[in-house]
C-alpha cells in the first residue's frame, strides 16, 4: 500500500487502516479492480450416517459429497454427529458464523428427539432445570413431549448451546438413550420440507436474521 499500488475511489492510498464500504467504494490494486467473494449461505438436510467434516480418512461420506463443487469452500456452522440428521447451515461468512456459535449469543437450536422408554414429566422438568454433564451443567430452554408409549417418547427440545453430542448426553443424564435425533431449526432458519440429502440457498430475510442474531448482546 505504501508503494502507491492501491487506489480507493481512484485516489492513491499510502497510509494503513483506510476503511472502505462494500458496495460504495471501489478498490484497485495495480490498476485491477478488487472484488470480494459473494456471500453464500445454504441449508443442507444432512442424512444420518454422513459426517460433518471436510474429509474422512476412512472413506466415509461427508456433507461436502452432497454439495456441488462451487460450494466446496463453504464452512459448516455447528457440527452434527454421524447419526444425527437434519438442518446444517454452511457459509463463507466467517464473522457471522463465529457469532452464531458463540455461547453468549444463545442462538436457539430446535431438535426432534425419539428417546428410548417412557420419559416422565419429572425427567422432562430436569432437562429445563439443568443436568450435570462432564463439561459442565446444561439445560434446555424448552422441552415438550409430542407423543409417548411404553417403548419410545417423542420430544421437541430447544437448546441455546452447540456442545458436542449435547442432546444425547442430556438425555442419557436423565436415563434415556436416543433412537433418532433431527435438528429442525437453527436460529430463525427452519428445515421445513427440504428433502434428505438436498440443499437450498437461504433467502435474503433468513440471511439478515442470522446476521442480527450473530451480533446480539
Amino acid at each position: 500500500m505504501l508503494a502507491g499500488r492501491v487506489r480507493v475511489n481512484g485516489e492513491v492510498v499510502r497510509e494503513l487502516g483506510v476503511r472502505v464500504v462494500e458496495g460504495r467504494d471501489t478498490v484497485e490494486l495495480d490498476g485491477e479492480l478488487v472484488t470480494t467473494a459473494e456471500v453464500r449461505w445454504v441449508a443442507l438436510h444432512k442424512p444420518p450416517g454422513v459426517l460433518t467434516t471436510r474429509s474422512d480418512p476412512h472413506g466415509g461420506k461427508t456433507v461436502y459429497d452432497l454439495l456441488p463443487p462451487e460450494l466446496s469452500a463453504l464452512r459448516y456452522v455447528g457440527r452434527l454427529d454421524r447419526p444425527t440428521e437434519g438442518l446444517l447451515l454452511l457459509c463463507n461468512d466467517g464473522d457471522v458464523a463465529n457469532g452464531l456459535q458463540h455461547p453468549s449469543r444463545e442462538v436457539e437450536r430446535e431438535y426432534f428427539v425419539v428417546a428410548n422408554g417412557d420419559v416422565s414429566q419429572e425427567s422432562l422438568a430436569a432437562l429445563t432445570r439443568g443436568v450435570d454433564l462432564e463439561d459442565g451443567p446444561a439445560r434446555a430452554k424448552s422441552a415438550r413431549i409430542v407423543e409417548r408409549d411404553e417403548l419410545y417418547t417423542t420430544l421437541l427440545l430447544v437448546l441455546t448451546e452447540g456442545r458436542k453430542r449435547e442432546v444425547r448426553r442430556m438425555m442419557l443424564a436423565i436415563g434415556h438413550g436416543v433412537q433418532r435425533l433431527v435438528r429442525l431449526r437453527f436460529g430463525t432458519v427452519k428445515l421445513g420440507d427440504l428433502g434428505v440429502g438436498t440443499w437450498r440457498e437461504l433467502a435474503d430475510d433468513e440471511r439478515k436474521s442470522l446476521v442480527a442474531l450473530s451480533a446480539k448482546r
